[in-house]
């Protein structure tokens, strides 16, 4: 054969591999990618900060007098923290999101959402959140930046997770530790507003308190299933917040393997958890 032709049926034999192999790459991260795609959804937590929020809102119609004073100073500090709740979500959602345009074909600007990151948040005595959590936030967020900005230059899936993992383990860490918090907080309201309920239908105990009663025992029950539902959720949160915590560091352990049928087995084993957890979180 002439040597021309050979040449370029060389060159067409390599480019043909190499597209070959790009595609396997592509299809062999689908899992890291669906990973993704489910963790930036975070089920729950979103609901819950802003539950957690509007928390006197609820208990106001229930509280007497004298506790009045103390509610009204517990909503403004709630209030106050509710930013930095969100904004450390905000950032783990579009780390997620960054992480999943790596691993797939598509390429697409998250620049717009640099800017609802807000202005990072803050240690507080009335929050959670500590300067741990503070400089993780910010580190993943200057990671976020550097990244969106250049247009993904020099970024794959296995630098974004070598430099972005730390960071981000602090802040789910961060964001379990507001689950419990809000989950206590809820626990509180409970209690406040069935207790209430608790003592005061046994003593209205008069023929003329007869519908009121009846009345009251339905609320009653309409809130203890409200209640019970929400359990689950609290619940329901924790697991899911685990569950992307414990994938993203398979993932990291595993950067030279990400192509290996086992990584990719317990990557859409927590995928398939995850989107149980999605179901759960939404349904009644």
């Amino acid at each position: 054969m002439p040597f021309l032709p050979r040449l370029f049926s060389w060159i067409a034999l390599c480019f043909c591999l190499l597209l070959g192999g790009c595609a396997t790459n592509n299809v062999s991260l689908q899992e890291v990618r669906a990973f993704a795609d489910q963790s930036a959804k975070l089920g729950g937590y979103a609901e819950l900060s802003t539950r957690f929020r509007d928390t006197y809102a609820r208990e106001q119609l229930y509280l007497p007098p004298a506790a009045e004073k103390i509610g009204r100073e517990t909503d403004a500090k709630r209030r106050a923290v509710y930013d930095d709740f969100v904004s450390a979500q905000k950032a783990v959602v579009l780390y997620m999101q960054t992480l999943s345009l790596l691993a797939g074909d598509a390429r697409y600007d998250l620049g717009d959402k640099l800017d609802d990151l807000g202005n990072g948040i803050k240690a507080n005595l009335d929050s959670p959140l500590d300067q741990r959590h503070v400089t993780a936030y910010t580190g993943l967020t200057r990671l976020l930046t550097r990244a969106i900005a250049s247009g993904y230059q020099n970024r794959s899936v296995e630098t974004m997770v070598r430099d972005g993992d730390r960071d981000l383990q602090i802040l789910l860490d961060g964001m379990l530790t507001l689950t419990r918090f809000y989950a206590k907080t809820h626990e509180n309201e409970k209690k406040t507003i069935l207790g209430i309920f608790d003592i005061e239908i046994p003593f209205a105990n008069q023929p003329k308190d007869r519908m009121l009663v009846t009345l009251a025992k339905v609320h009653y029950l309409n809130k203890s299933s409200e209640y019970k539902i929400l359990d689950k959720r609290y619940e329901l949160a924790v697991q899911g917040l685990t569950k992307v915590s414990l994938g993203h560091q398979k993932i990291r352990e595993n950067l030279g393997a990400l192509h290996g049928v086992e990584v990719r087995n317990i990557l859409s084993s927590y995928v398939r958890d995850l989107d149980m957890i999605r179901s759960g979180l939404s349904g009644n």
